[in-house]
């Protein structure tokens, strides 16, 4: 059986000099939605690398979300099993 699913994700990024912040939002099929954000800080003594701190945030910010689909796949294990889940990356 084959199935296709559309997950939608929308990720925001906010640049104000020296600091970062991304924001990324998920709906999933089942109209769950999720939201995490991620900051990065340039040290002032460090060259300005716009694409690197997008990139640190916007990591942060997945990363987080990562583990908020995690709990949620062990929440729905647990259920159907009644046994402890610890999924993991």
């Amino acid at each position: 059986m084959q199935t296709h699913l559309s997950w939608h994700l929308d990720l925001s990024i906010d640049d104000s000099g020296s600091e970062t912040g991304a924001v990324a939002q998920l709906r999933l099929p089942d109209a769950t939605e999720m939201s995490a954000r991620g900051h990065s800080k340039r040290h002032p003594d460090d060259p300005v690398q716009t694409l690197v701190g997008e990139e640190l945030a916007t990591a942060r910010a997945l990363n987080d979300l990562a583990h908020q689909l995690l709990r949620k796949a062990a929440h729905e294990i647990e259920e159907k099993t009644h046994a402890p889940a610890h999924p993991h990356l």
